[in-house]
């Protein structure tokens, strides 16, 4: 899973193997210990049952106020920015890619997001609205 803070283009990330309630509660966790505990965490997602389960719900009881969602439309990802994210790294990074384990390619993925972060790069929403038809 992973994340971007748009205002620095920071990205947060945490590579696990499934993408359940208690991944999902696992990734929060790791933001609320990151991000300074002064700040919101608004998060955009997509209509995962793993978003809205009980389990995520019930956790999200336990630090009131500490994060908000949105949610995109359903069949709208390319509304999130993260999405678009993924489909460059599918398209680059991982095309081709060929590995001997899950640890490696966990390494490697990590490896190349430690690297992004090096120099971040601060996403610009160009669409216009003006333009909309």
């Amino acid at each position: 899973m992973e994340g971007i803070d748009l205002p620095t283009g920071e990205l947060y990330v945490k590579v696990s193997e499934r993408h359940r309630s208690k991944e999902f509660i696992e990734y929060l966790k790791h933001l609320d210990r990151t991000i300074p505990s002064k700040m919101k965490i608004v998060i955009t997602l997509d209509n995962h049952s793993s978003h809205t389960s009980k389990e995520t719900r019930d956790y999200l009881l336990t630090v009131p106020n500490r994060f908000s969602f949105v949610f995109t439309p359903t069949h709208a990802s390319w509304l999130n920015i993260i999405e678009c994210l993924f489909s460059k790294i599918t398209r680059s990074f991982l095309r081709g890619i060929r590995v001997s384990s899950k640890e490696e390619l966990k390494e490697r993925i990590l490896k190349y997001f430690d690297e992004l972060n090096q120099m971040p790069v601060v996403f610009k929403w160009t669409y216009k609205m003006d333009e909309f038809p």
